[in-house]
Formats: structure tokens, C-alpha cells, sequence
């Protein structure tokens, strides 16, 4: 074991310092804005990739931390990229007139879909007011009153026929009323007078008819009426035919009519499927010429049926409406549910109560909207959502979709409908955390089919002059998107020191943009309220005191509750066995550090070190393994030539809820050798850092916050200037201490120390040297180690002793 010098930090390694002057303008009035994604080369690269790869199942996964600027490289990005392809198709669904429960997909260039439907919709509209004029026209009047004469002289001429043949059999035709209809009838003429057959039965049963001439006429009689029946048959026929001849003389004037109006949309759209459907559309047009037709009122005090709008199937459904894009479609769904991503078939209840839909109710959703370009979404607000997340992978897989309701209960499920599917070719870009994403990949086996890309982003890039001159152009473009004032150097400066400390070393800088983008917003506001035309330097520090102060109630409270002694914190004179830790708090975004007392008490046994902690189950296990860590270490240094024999307990004081995290073992280790030793620990000094089996000092996070929180606990007690706090030297280069405490180190009020091992460690605390190992494996005998190693060699053969002491005991009574 070797002794190493121990350094007490210089104000040049507590902060790194931007100089205004280093940077090449006086104010932001001076560059020009960024419109670069910054730092993150290896994302943007990943993201480029997958969105230029045009293969299946190349979707992207963007994974950072929130706040890193996920969101805003990937609308930068895409809009870089959604220019540079052409404007994909408009999209229609239209009523297919032979099943109108599957209706046909219509694709078009963009644009064609809305001018297709007003076309359309011209159409109809003009129909409705030609057709009824067509009906009206002299030429129209003219064909009807032909067809009609015909039919009426070959009708007269089949009477005239029928007529002739029945006087001379003796008969006469009579017209009987049959109800609300008159009907031709053959009667025989007795003493010139048409008799019904009936009532010359009547007269031949009473003998005043002969029965012989009765049985004559009524042979007759029949043989007329089958002739008459023929001759009536002609005559349905006949009207049947002059039906015909009406519907076809009105479907040939119609067709004439429409086909002059069809001739430019043929023209115009060269499309197949749009040829049929207007042939359809036509043909099912002239098959109901009612609709055109004024429609007959209803008579007063009767109810009016009701029907829908009969036209309605003849309008266009544009579902995507591609006319305002320049360039392919790039969709962010901020609120991804499944109507909103995949669509719906709407229903509607009529007057009569009935649920009722057709195609005109399909509506898309951001999906649909999104196709041939790029849909953005975040996972879990996507994966909240019920239906969501197997509907997207399901579309994905297959690159189709059928557009349907979302209906987990089965409520109203028959909607009657199944449209055509919808080809998809969406590039669709997924953020999430890297934990989640880590699941999905390792549990969901269609992610690594149907995402192969990850695009991860960083939460911090390398201070270089470089980033520097890049972060002050992000400045700028928020300065002038948010219209803030501009901002002077030393305003600038001191926000590239905030992101310094946000990234939490002094060579990175934070890419956690929107955060820094408030805080640009709220050094504006301080410099409004000042009457400044800049924003500076102290309005930046103002800004970052406001979120303090908004934010530090709890830690406030705590700092009252040590200064009057409830929290028990010595900062002056020196205890065995009791040390000043630090811990973090965390609330939400606001980190702060306090001390804690953490105490040890030895003493002969075999229990070896007790974690209370651990024993009351307030330990986690992160903590659990630095406690079991200081069993290593003390095995390593003084059980080489002995058994380590005695009994320790170690306890965070006053600690009323769950403790983690190993960064107190440095701190548990030196005080179970304080105690073990029997030489006091100063209590000017906290200590933070992990520590590993070869007593080497470890990092540890939040140590700008350990540092300050000791500070603030030392200044409301009253700076002796002997206070200060032990660091890991390895977290040196992560140091960004408050102002404040910088200069009370440059004042020599306080002190920051970095050690790289427990010898170091130990001895800043004692102020007696740790030992170092002689050959034989002992220790000088007034060094820390040396009284350590006494101690257990004595606790040791004391142990050893009270054990033959009792065996003694034991035996004496067992011969008594």
C-alpha cells in the first residue's frame, strides 16, 4: 500500500467558465440562426437511414432520453426530406353499385380527388334540374304522343275485331264494374236486350226459356270469353311493350343527355376504375329517373315517409385530400387513439331509429393520411391506447390496411361494411426510451421484424468550439421564433455554463433543447421586467434562482429542521464513529443535496458488519452490495493472519424512508474504521463516494448537489473556514459547484477535497496518517491501520479467551 499526495481542489477545477470575450460576437444580433441538428451525428445518421431505405419493415425506433430534443431533430429532419419525393395520391372511396356493402378504393394524382367531387357533384346538381326540362321538351312530348297513338290504335282496332265477332254470334260486349275496375263482359242479346247468363238460368229453371237455346248460348258464351281472355292478353302485352318503348325512349334521351357532360371527365382522368364507376353510375342513374322527377307531396294529415338523400350514392368520398402538399405527407399524431390513427365507419340513426352507414361514412385516419410519406407518434402514448399497438404492427406486417371501427365490446359491431384494403407505404417513426425499447426488442418478436432501425440520440455532446459556436446559433433561431430579445455574449455565456452543468461533466454540453429553450424564455422575461434591450449574463443567473426558488420549499424545510436540531448535523468538532454523508433528493426536476449522519458501533462478537438499514428493510439492493463490500475490504487489509472476529453495525441516523445506491460506502468504511480505531472523525468534513474491495473511491452522481447542500448546512451555521467536502477524484471533471460556492473556496471559507482511496480518505479525516503496510504485514502502531488492526487482533484473542472461559464454566458444572 502506497501513500498518495491528497489535493484540495483550485477554483479553476470547481467550474468550468465561459469568458464572453472567447466568444466571436457581442450579441446574437451579430450570427445567423442554426437550423442544424446539433451534436447528435450518430441519430441523425441512424434516422436518414432508415427513412432512405425503402424496404419492408425498415421503420424506425428513435430512443433517448425525454427532453434530449428527440422530437425536434425528427421534424427538422423530415422536413428536410419531405420535399425532395413526389406528392403521393389522393385516395377515394366510392359506392359500388353491384355490392354497395364493399366499396371500391379510387386512387388518383393528387389533387384529382376534390376536383373529381365537385365535378361530380356538378353533375348530379345539373341533372336534377335537366332531367325534369329534358321530360318537359317538345321532342320528349312528341315520342310519348307517338308511342301513345300507336298503342291506342292498335288497342282500338283489337276492340273493333272483338266487336264484330260477338254480334254475329248474337252477343253484345258490356262493360260490368268489377269494384273500383270496368270490365268488358259478353252478354247474349234476348228480345234485343243484354241478358247475364245467371238470369236466363234463373227463367229456364222456372221453364219460361228454352234450355235447348240456354245450353247453346252458354257453349257460346264460353268460347267468346276464352277469346275475349286471349284478346286481353294481346292487349298486356301491348302496354308491356309501350312501357318498354316509354323506359327506353326515356333512358336514350337521358343517356344522350349525360354522355355530352361524361365526355370531358374521361378525358380528364385516365383511370379505369373511375371509367367503371361512371358507367355504373349512369347505368344505375337511368334505371331510376324517378329521383329527377318532382316527387309527389304528401296528402294533408298523412305522414311522409322518410328516406335518405337518394344521391347520396353517387357522390365521391375523398379520404385523403393530397391537393395543399408539395411534397410527401409528414404527420406527427400527438394523440394517437385508434379512430384517430386508423379511422372509422361512422353511423347515424334516421328518423326511424335505425343505425345506418355507407361509404360516404368511411373517414381515414393519420395512418391513411400519413401514406407514401412518414407518421410520427410517441410509444407509450400510443401503447395507452386500447387497440392501438397490435392494429400498427398488423398494418406494417401486411403494408394494408381495411379501414373498420374500433369496437372492443361488440356494441355495434355490424356496420355492413367492408371496404376495399388501402396499399400502405408509410415510414412510420416511433420515440421511446431506451428501457422500453429494450423490452419490446427482447419480448415482442414482430419489433425486430418490423422496426429494424434504432436511431438513438444522445443527452449530451463534447464541448469542443464547435458545439459552442452551434448552441449560440440555436439561440439565435430561438431568439427569433419565440421573438425574444436578443442576447448579449455574457448572456449567451451563461447559458452554454447551464448546459454544462446539465450534461453533468465539463467537457459535454446538455442537448436537452426544450429545457434550454425555457430557460431562454425566462432570462426574456427578467430582462423585460429590467428595462434591459439585452439579455445578459445576470438575467440568465435570475432565471435559474426563479426555478430554484419555485422549487426548493422541501429542501428549505429541511435546512429549518437541521438548523434547530431535529435533523442532528455536526459541522465543527470531531466524534468516533460518526460521519456526514451525502444524499440526493429528487423531486421531479429539481435535485438537491443534504447531509446525513451515518454512525458505527463495533464490538467483540462473529455477527461481522450489520446493515440496520437492511435489517429493518429500508435497504435496497445497490446498498445492500456496498455494505457486503466493506466485508471484502477489511478481510483484504487486516484478516490475513487472523479471523476477523467481531460484531458491527452501520446506520443512516434519522433515515425514515428507503435508502440506495452505494455512494456512501467511502463514507459507512470510514466510519467503522473510526470506531474500530477509537480515533475521532472530523465533523467539519462530508464525505461522499463509493468505494470497491481494493479501498479505491468510486464515483458517484449528483455530486455538484452533494457539495452545495453540505455548503448551504456550513454557511447557515457560520463558515470556519476548515469546512469543505471529500469527492472520488474521478468526479472532478463533472464539477459545475453554484457561484457561490466557488467563490467561498477561492475566499478559503471552504474546501473541496478529491481522494482516490480510503488511506487518502481516513487520514484528511483524522489527521493521522493512514499506515502503510510493513513486510511482515503489520502496520505502525499510531497509524489509523495500525490501531484498526490492534483492535481486531484484541477483540480477536478476547474472544478466543471468553470462549474457554465458558467452556471451563461448562465443564465445572458439568462435574458438580
Amino acid at each position: 500500500m502506497i501513500e498518495q499526495n491528497i489535493s484540495e481542489l483550485g477554483v479553476d477545477q470547481l467550474r468550468w467558465r465561459m469568458d464572453p470575450a472567447a466568444l466571436p460576437f457581442a450579441s446574437t444580433d451579430e450570427i445567423s440562426a442554426g437550423d442544424v441538428i446539433i451534436g447528435q451525428d450518430r441519430g441523425v445518421e441512424a434516422l436518414r437511414f432508415g427513412l432512405g431505405m425503402l424496404k419492408p419493415g425498415y421503420n424506425v425506433f428513435v430512443t433517448g432520453r425525454p427532453g434530449s430534443g428527440r422530437m425536434n431533430a425528427v421534424k427538422q429532419l423530415l422536413g428536410q426530406m419531405a420535399g425532395k419525393n413526389g406528392t403521393p395520391d389522393d385516395l377515394c372511396y366510392v359506392n359500388n353499385f353491384k355490392n354497395a356493402e364493399a366499396p371500391i378504393l379510387l386512387t388518383l394524382p393528387a389533387g384529382q380527388g376534390a376536383q373529381l367531387r365537385k365535378e361530380v357533384h356538378a353533375l348530379v346538381e345539373g341533372l336534377k334540374k335537366d332531367v325534369p326540362q329534358l321530360f318537359e321538351s317538345q321532342d320528349y312530348i312528341n315520342r310519348k304522343k307517338e308511342i301513345l297513338e300507336t298503342y291506342e290504335k292498335k288497342s282500338r282496332d283489337f276492340f273493333r275485331t272483338l266487336e264484330s265477332k260477338v254480334k254475329e254470334t248474337g252477343f253484345v260486349l258490356v262493360n260490368v264494374q268489377h269494384g273500383q275496375v270496368q270490365r268488358p263482359e259478353v252478354m247474349p242479346l234476348v228480345d234485343n236486350e243484354p241478358t247475364p247468363l245467371v238470369k236466363l238460368e234463373e227463367l229456364v229453371d222456372k221453364g219460361r226459356f228454352p234450355k235447348e237455346e240456354f245450353d247453346s248460348l252458354s257453349r257460346e258464351h264460353d268460347r267468346l270469353k276464352m277469346e275475349i281472355d286471349e284478346i286481353f292478353m294481346e292487349l298486356r302485352e301491348l302496354q308491356k311493350e309501350v312501357q318498354r318503348k316509354d323506359q327506353e325512349t326515356d333512358r336514350a334521351m337521358f343517356m344522350s343527355l349525360v354522355q355530352e357532360q361524361l365526355s370531358g371527365v374521361h378525358e380528364k382522368y385516365e383511370s379505369e376504375v373511375l371509367d367503371q364507376f361512371m358507367q355504373a353510375m349512369v347505368e344505375d342513374m337511368a334505371e331510376n329517373l324517378k329521383h329527377f322527377l318532382p316527387q309527389q307531396q304528401a296528402m294533408p294529415g298523412m305522414p311522409m315517409m322518410v328516406t335518405g338523400d337518394p344521391f347520396e350514392i353517387y357522390r365521391i368520398n375523398v379520404l385523403v385530400d393530397n391537393s395543399e402538399h408539395t411534397g410527401v405527407p409528414v404527420i406527427v399524431e400527438s394523440y394517437p387513439t385508434y379512430r384517430n390513427l386508423f379511422g372509422a365507419i361512422e353511423r347515424i340513426v334516421d328518423r326511424s331509429g335505425v343505425w345506418r352507414t355507407d361509404f360516404s361514412k368511411i373517414k381515414a385516419g393519420s395512418f391513411v393520411k400519413a401514406n407514401g410519406g412518414y407518421l410520427v407518434l410517441n410509444f407509450m402514448d400510443a401503447v395507452m391506447e386500447p387497440g392501438v399497438w397490435p392494429a400498427l404492427k398488423r398494418a406494417l406486417k401486411n403494408r394494408k390496411m381495411e379501414i373498420q371501427t374500433y369496437d372492443p365490446f361488440y356494441l355495434f359491431t355490424t356496420t355492413g361494411l367492408k371496404p376495399e384494403p388501402i396499399e400502405l407505404d408509410v415510414k412510420v417513426i416511433i420515440l421511446v426510451d431506451p428501457y422500453i425499447y429494450a423490452l419490446l426488442h427482447a419480448y415482442d418478436e414482430d419489433v425486430p421484424k418490423i422496426f429494424k432501425v434504432r436511431a438513438d440520440f444522445d443527452q449530451s455532446i463534447t464541448r469542443t468550439e464547435e458545439s459552442l459556436n452551434s448552441f449560440a446559433s440555436f439561440i439565435k433561431s430561438e431568439v427569433e421564433k419565440e421573438k425574444l430579445l436578443p442576447f448579449a455574449s455574457g448572456g449567451v455565456g451563461a447559458v452554454l455554463e447551464e448546459a454544462v452543468r446539465m450534461s453533468g461533466r465539463q467537457e459535454k454540453l446538455s442537448t436537452a433543447f426544450p429545457k434550454l429553450s425555457d430557460l431562454l424564455q425566462e432570462a426574456d422575461y427578467f430582462a423585460r421586467r429590467a428595462g434591459s434591450g439585452l439579455v445578459q449574463g445576470k438575467h440568465v443567473v435570475q432565471a435559474l434562482e426563479g426555478r430554484k426558488y419555485r422549487s426548493d420549499l422541501i429542501e428549505e424545510k429541511i435546512q429549518e429542521m437541521i438548523d434547530r436540531g431535529s435533523i442532528m448535523i455536526d459541522v465543527e468538532g470531531s466524534v468516533v464513529g460518526q460521519v456526514n454523508g451525502l444524499a440526493v433528493y429528487s423531486l421531479g426536476e429539481y435535485m438537491f443535496g443534504k447531509p446525513s449522519r451515518i454512525t458505527a458501533t463495533t464490538s467483540m462478537g462473529k455477527g461481522g458488519i450489520i446493515n440496520i438499514e437492511r435489517e429493518a428493510d429500508m435497504s435496497g439492493k445497490t446498498h445492500n452490495k456496498g455494505m457486503l463490500i466493506l466485508s471484502g475490504y477489511l478481510r483484504s487489509n487486516f484478516a490475513q493472519d487472523k479471523p476477523l472476529s467481531m460484531s458491527a453495525s452501520i446506520a443512516f441516523e434519522q433515515s425514515y424512508g428507503g435508502v440506495d445506491g452505494d455512494s456512501a460506502s467511502s463514507t459507512e468504511m470510514y466510519a467503522l474504521l473510526s470506531s474500530l480505531a477509537g480515533v475521532p472523525i472530523k465533523q467539519n468534513l462530508a464525505v461522499t463516494g463509493s468505494v470497491n474491495q481494493r479501498g479505491q473511491v468510486q464515483a458517484i452522481g449528483g455530486v455538484n448537489e452533494k457539495i452545495e447542500g453540505f455548503y448551504a448546512c456550513c454557511r447557515s451555521r457560520g463558515l470556519t473556514g476548515d469546512q469543505g467536502v471529500l469527492i472520488p477524484e474521478s468526479n472532478v471533471r463533472d464539477l459545475m459547484l453554484d457561484m457561490e460556492v466557488v467563490e467561498a473556496v477561492r475566499d478559503g471559507k471552504f474546501h473541496v477535497w478529491a481522494v482516490q482511496s480510503i488511506e487518502q480518505g481516513i487520514e484528511l479525516l483524522t489527521g493521522i496518517p493512514a499506515g502503510v503496510r510493513n513486510e511482515d504485514g503489520s502496520y505502525p502502531g499510531d497509524s489509523v491501520y495500525g490501531k484498526v488492526n490492534a483492535r481486531l487482533k484484541e477483540l480477536a484473542e478476547g474472544l478466543k479467551e471468553f470462549g474457554k472461559k465458558e467452556e471451563e464454566k461448562k465443564e465445572g458444572e458439568e462435574a458438580s
